[in-house]
């Protein structure tokens, strides 16, 4: 399995749009997308313009062939890229330890 870190800064006074349009999105779009496994967001306390979402693909092409070359791409960037006050930093991970269980 392979995670896809994202980080986005969106524009002030925007969290409550964003969080709707970001939903949204994963529960239209990412969700149907080829490799997809699941998804967290979060919500940075010191800067709340700041957020991570974490989206797991089966594997690295799932990503970033599968998904960025189709037009679902396009329809999550018309969804979410509005609310981008910077270009996003994404960036891909594997897996090297991991907990029994996480709480919450």
């Amino acid at each position: 399995m392979i995670l896809e870190l994202a980080d986005f800064s969106i524009h002030p006074d925007q969290n409550a749009a964003f969080e709707e349009a970001i939903q949204r999105g994963l529960a239209t779009v990412l969700v149907n997308a080829k490799g997809f496994e699941g998804f967290k967001v979060n919500r940075c306390i010191e800067n709340p313009q700041r957020y991570i979402l974490q989206v797991f693909w089966t594997t690295l092409e799932n990503h970033t062939v599968d998904f960025r070359e189709s037009p679902a791409f396009v329809a999550w960037r018309a969804i979410v890229g509005p609310f981008f006050a910077a270009a996003p930093v994404v960036q891909h991970f594997d897996l090297v330890a991991k907990s029994e269980s996480l709480k919450g």
